[in-house]
């Protein structure tokens, strides 16, 4: 019995391989449908037999609580645009400055979802979303019902793999007709259907939506000396790798795979929104290294938008946190990219005078980055309006005097108690990315405030289960419920805090760098200008910034406040130690460890100081080799670099 279900589990993998991978079926439906319907029936007969990596776990049939959070090992970082040629070209200049040699691989740029795929011992044991780059969603159980990811590897490996997943053509326009016939409103486009699918708690629908993977990434330490190879390797574990990627030795052969793909775009069964740009060798990339924001061996090279025409019938000006008063124009309504899109961002009075703006004008809009709609320029031969567009000298939310300073594009409200701005900076504190209080969105912000109930975000934690029972729509449980994740928030690490604080240029990746270096708020806000610049990847502007925050007396009253609440203001990872044994130094893992796992000596290592790289170069300082080391060994020796053991690591 238990021999029929290992066979049948092998051949029914070996023929989903075949045909959703290879796209080369060597059996018919019906032929698959029966083996498959004699692995139910064993299965249901002998439970405990259930193998791992038995395709019956691709079916649906759960139903989820909900997602737990997921600390990514290794940060998913997002990626430098480029929209333009000059831009491209910029990009080959900063790294040919460094790297005169260095050769492209250019892949394209799937509209989807990012993933992690974390394998154990062969085992897929925790699919994850990207989130914040840092900590992302455990979605395994629905990413087990995308057929074409190996539940399985061919080789007892502990690794993550990194790719996109995303909703084909076909599958699309099949779930929005399943849906137009139900009645249910319709997905705007593969992207969002995708993400949709995803965050699904039914695994059943994520089962019968089709959604697909393109994989493309090692992300722990790989033994492969270029990203070409890391694709060929993928391919070889039996991951979908998309074949549609171009070696290139200069910008000219770049662009010329860019236009050829342009064109091959709509025909492709599958959305692409442009083309990423790599360099190829995995050791250049690992000198290169890293921004706080993306890496600087990459750059996301993006299609042009679709631009339409639409009329601007209004425009609304708002306050933010910072109190720049930003302008949107109201549109005729207008297909663009998928959606309908019937308000449009005129970014700042500087840019509606430079292409001399007016209401009523014909204009031409598209989407920006392919997310966010804006206004291009303005159609001539349809204007009727000689009025030039009617700018505010007056704060819509305070009616104080707003300004515009010389050297800023901006139009600013100056008054410190506008209520626009404070509740915006109650929004941004509460947000996903800073303290994550669930429930604390623009609405339960603005009747707070309009209730007299917070005026900054120190305020947030006086409130009572009564204080929000006066608030229209709130019962005893939802109070409750708001109540608890306020106090739930007091534990966050201090990076969320320090980035929900709304500091100018400072955002998440720099609070993290930030207090992984500080490991306090107090001693960062104590800390000289100079130490802060300093840090890799921030710089002057960030460090003026904090310190004339940290210096003002209502900063230094705010954290005595939050401290007096019970805010945590430490980090709670691991902080840098200058007197760590490896303090300082960049160490490289490979070969095969036999008494530690290899995120367990990754751990250990960034305990003791040492940053762990993913390939060996001439500033890596030490490497770590176990069984059957090989490339990274090889140069290691070659470089000269210091070689040590499993045991020496275990002993310190």
């Amino acid at each position: 019995m238990k021999t029929r279900i290992e066979e049948l589990v092998r051949l029914l993998n070996q023929y989903a391989d075949e045909y959703y991978r290879q796209d080369k079926p060597t059996v018919s439906d019906a032929d698959y449908d029966k083996l498959y319907r004699e692995l139910v029936e064993l299965e249901t007969a002998h439970p405990e037999l259930i193998l791992p990596d038995s395709p019956t776990h691709r079916v649906g049939g759960k139903v989820l609580d909900g997602f737990e959070k997921f600390s990514h090992v290794y940060p998913l970082f997002s990626l430098q645009d480029a929209f333009s040629r000059a831009e491209l070209e910029a990009f080959d200049q900063r790294v040919r400055k460094e790297f005169p040699q260095a050769t492209y691989i250019c892949e394209l740029k799937i509209d989807g979802l990012s993933i992690s795929l974390t394998y154990e011992a062969g085992k897929l044991t925790v699919g994850a979303t990207r989130g914040d780059g840092s900590v992302g969603e455990n979605i395994t159980e629905n990413l087990k019902r995308v057929a074409d990811i190996p539940l399985t590897l061919p080789v007892a490996a502990d690794m993550t793999i990194r790719g996109e997943c995303y909703m084909p053509k076909a599958s699309f326009a099949r779930v929005n007709k399943q849906r137009q016939e139900a009645g249910e409103p319709e997905f705007a486009n593969p992207r969002n259907a995708a993400a949709g699918t995803l965050r699904q708690l039914d695994t059943g629908v994520v089962a019968k939506r089709g959604l697909a993977t393109f994989l493309y990434q090692e992300a722990s330490p790989s033994e492969a000396l270029s990203q070409s190879d890391v694709l060929h390797k993928l391919d070889q574990l039996g991951f979908v790798t998309n074949h549609d990627y171009q070696l290139a030795d200069s910008m000219d052969e770049v662009w010329t795979f860019i236009e050829k793909m342009a064109e091959r775009r709509d025909d492709l069964p599958y959305e692409i929104d442009g083309i990423v740009v790599k360099v190829n060798d995995l050791a250049i990339q690992e000198e290169l290294g890293f921004t706080v924001k993306a890496p600087r061996w990459a750059v996301a090279y993006k299609f042009p938008a679709e631009e339409k025409e639409a009329e601007i019938l209004s425009v609304d000006w708002t306050v933010g946190r910072t109190g720049v008063v930003t302008p949107t124009a109201n549109l005729s309504p207008v297909q663009l990219a998928g959606t309908t899109v019937s308000r449009a961002t005129l970014h700042n009075v500087d840019y509606i005078a430079e292409k001399d703006i007016r209401i009523g004008d014909t204009v031409i809009v598209y989407k920006a980055g392919d997310i966010i709609p804006a206004v291009l320029k303005v159609v001539d031969k349809y204007r009727a309006n000689q009025e030039p567009m009617p700018i505010p000298t007056i704060c819509p939310s305070c009616s104080g005097n707003l300004q515009h300073y010389e050297d800023e594009v901006a139009l600013r409200c100056i008054n410190p108690l506008c209520p626009s701005q404070l509740m915006s900076k109650l929004e941004h504190f509460a947000s996903r990315d800073a303290m994550n209080i669930a429930g604390l969105g623009t609405s339960i912000v603005e009747k707070l405030f309009q209730a007299g109930l917070v005026h900054d975000v120190a305020d947030i934690y006086k409130l009572t289960v009564d204080d929000l029972l006066t608030l229209d729509g709130f019962k005893e449980k939802s109070a409750e419920k708001l109540y608890q994740a306020i106090q739930a928030s007091k534990n966050n690490s201090a990076e969320r805090l320090l980035f929900g604080l709304g500091i100018r240029h400072v955002g998440s990746k720099a609070s993290k760098i930030l207090l992984e270096n500080f490991g306090q708020v107090e001693k960062l806000a104590q800390a000289a200008s100079e130490d802060i610049a300093a840090l890799e990847g921030l710089g002057q502007a960030i460090a003026k910034s904090l310190t004339t925050f940290f210096v003002s007396q209502g900063a230094q009253q705010l954290l005595a406040e939050l401290k007096e609440a019970g805010v945590n203001l430490s980090y709670l990872g691991q902080v840098a130690d200058e007197n760590a044994a490896l303090s300082g130094m960049t160490v490289v893992l490979t070969g095969k460890l036999e008494r530690m796992k290899r995120s367990e000596a990754k751990a250990k290592l960034e305990a003791l100081g040492a940053n762990v790289a993913g390939s060996v170069s001439k500033k890596t300082n030490l490497v770590v080799a176990g069984a059957d080391a090989g490339s990274k060994l090889a140069k290691a020796q070659e470089l000269g670099i210091e070689i040590k053991d499993e045991a020496w690591l275990e002993s310190l």
